[in-house]
């Protein structure tokens, strides 16, 4: 069976149940995406996602009469007389873009009567398991400028069996959505009026992040990189010099009038050009290079708002960036360099097996979107594909997903949705330095232009952190989160012991709470473990006698006694030793 008529077919059956419990409603147009199926409408009233069981009752009443899919060819005129009637305005609109001499075709379903192009399925009664999973706004033809019309999505199967195999995923989606997760754990909110990819990170959610930079930073010292802080926008010239005011103007926040003012400036979407000045600072020899930066920098992108998702798509965020200037004769080395930084990254985060690596080249044929030389493009790719031929990487190619001064290895994960998103990139740049006037003087005494190797070690750290709550469902690494533990009496009796271990655990460079509330010690329990904090200490009489406290994991693993000095050393040997 062709699947792809089969939703088709399923969201002309929503629409017609749509019609039937909304006479009011007017039609958009269908969607098939994979598994899903949609159908935009217009409706008086706005309708809940409480109001789809109503709906697909309806479309279980119109598959027992077992009707069929009945088609029939329609002249314009007829066509505009039958939509007009109808009032069906975005279907008159698509009409007027059907050229002359193509089909005007309407299917009719039990009352139900709509122009489409198909096709359908004729018949009806092999539909055997559907279910409408969520609504959604959608601006009609996707344009911003026109009215936000309602999605309704669904999914359609052959069989029962693999309906309820979705609606199982499905629901560990929920159990793993950071979206949902992050919130409950009070990670990252939302707020309308500050806007959408603009999440605010609550005390915990900044906590990790704070973990991750350190740890981030103090890794790239050790192997050499120099700490550089920026400033967050500069003038229109700089980017015109990178080439970003052509190829990605679309893509940055403009501050000022291009025609009024004459200086305008732009929130930066990137930080190399201005690691770049940090460089021709001063004059460099061959002796000197490789020349490793790298900084923790905020950026910003206009990303449509249709796009925004949680802490996976944002219109501000923080990367781990980082620039190394070298030598043409360096390129392999420092390659395998970065590699060897993200794949430590990655072990630490326990991601290493979740990931998939693509070597992402330009389009020969796209000189408007790529520096134009190809004999530098093919090279360097060339070089890209060696290591990561050398280095013994499964990959995967793609054409015209390079960044518009050459080729890039994008590492990728896969979310809780089953969608690849680049959490890492190393991307190979053979025209920059040119641009920027950036040269070193080789042996001979010439002026020689490096290359530039853009990467990140771990990423946008929002994203990567959407990743980790996803496969963790919130129970992050001990090192990783914000209360590794958490101390509480039996009773109030036991307070004065339990803010005496908070005291000495803390003081160790562990994460602790106390809980001195007057509540039952299970309730307590209960409540810390929903939260996800590793460790739940208990004191009572005899946990004080001996100096000790009863340990509990998240898990609901029973540790036993422990003395406070040991627990301490346990959870430093679990932190140190984590990757």
């Amino acid at each position: 069976m062709d699947m792809e008529v089969y939703r088709h077919t399923s969201a002309h059956l929503l629409a017609a149940a749509v019609k039937s419990v909304y006479p009011n409603a007017r039609l958009g147009v269908s969607h098939d995406n994979g598994l899903e199926f949609a159908y935009d409408f217009d409706f008086a009233t706005p309708i809940k996602t409480e109001d789809l069981a109503t709906i697909e009752a309806e479309m279980a009443r119109i598959l027992a009469q077992k009707p069929t899919m009945e088609v029939r060819e329609a002249t314009r005129a007829e066509a505009r007389k039958l939509l007009d009637k109808a009032g069906e305005i975005y279907k008159t609109e698509l009409l007027g873009e059907i050229k002359t001499g193509e089909k005007i075709t309407f299917y009719k379903l039990d009352t139900f009567n709509d122009m489409c192009a198909g096709p359908h399925m004729p018949d009806l009664s092999k539909i055997e398991a559907f279910k409408l999973t969520k609504i959604t706004g959608a601006y009609w033809r996707a344009d911003a400028k026109n009215k936000m019309l309602t999605r309704i999505y669904g999914v359609a199967f052959e069989k029962k069996s693999q309906l309820d195999e979705f609606l199982v995923q499905q629901e560990e989606i929920k159990r793993r959505d950071h979206n949902k997760i992050g919130r409950d754990l009070e990670i990252f909110t939302t707020v309308d009026v500050i806007g959408q990819g603009l999440p605010l990170l609550m005390p915990n959610g900044a906590k990790i992040i704070q973990i991750l930079q350190r740890f981030v930073e103090d890794e790239e010292a050790k192997r050499g990189y120099l700490l550089t802080k920026t400033p967050l926008m500069a003038k229109r010239d700089l980017y015109e010099i990178s080439g970003h005011w052509k190829h990605y103007k679309d893509g940055m926040f403009i501050l000022g009038d291009e025609v009024l003012d004459e200086e305008v400036f732009a929130l930066r979407p990137m930080t190399c050009p201005f690691q770049f000045y940090v460089y021709k600072n001063s004059i460099k020899s061959y002796r000197d290079l490789p020349v490793r930066y790298n900084e923790t920098a905020t950026l910003f992108r206009n990303e449509n708002s249709g796009e925004m998702h949680g802490l996976i798509r944002m219109r501000q965020f923080t990367i781990s960036e980082g620039h190394i200037i070298c030598t043409a004769g360096q390129v392999e080395q420092i390659f395998d360099e970065v590699l060897d930084l993200v794949h430590y990254c990655m072990r630490a985060l326990g991601i290493e097996n979740d990931v998939t690596y693509r070597l992402s080249k330009g389009d020969p044929n796209n000189r408007e979107k790529y520096i134009d030389n190809p004999k530098a493009w093919q090279e360097s790719e060339n070089a890209i594909r060696k290591v990561l031929v050398k280095n013994k990487m499964k990959f995967t190619e793609a054409s015209d997903e390079a960044a518009y001064y050459g080729p890039k290895i994008d590492v990728q994960c896969r979310n809780v949705h089953g969608k690849e998103d680049t959490i890492i990139t190393i991307q190979l740049d053979f025209a920059l330095a040119e641009r920027f006037d950036m040269t070193y003087i080789a042996e001979n005494g010439e002026k020689v232009y490096p290359f530039v190797i853009h990467r990140t070690s771990i990423g946008c750290y929002e994203r990567t952190l959407a990743m980790l709550i996803e496969k963790y469902a919130g129970a992050l690494p001990v090192w990783l989160m914000p209360t590794q533990a958490v101390v509480m009496g039996i009773t109030d009796a036991h307070n004065e012991y339990v803010r005496n271990v908070f005291a000495k655990i803390q003081s160790a460079g562990i994460r602790i709470q106390k809980d001195t509330r007057n509540e039952k010690v299970g309730y307590k329990i209960r409540e810390h473990t929903m939260s996800k904090i590793p460790y739940m200490l208990v004191a009572g009489d005899k946990e004080i006698a001996l100096g000790a406290v009863a340990v509990r994991t998240r898990e609901g693993v029973d540790l036993g006694v422990m003395r406070v000095e040991d627990f301490i050393e346990t959870v430093k040997i679990q932190c140190s030793t984590f990757k």
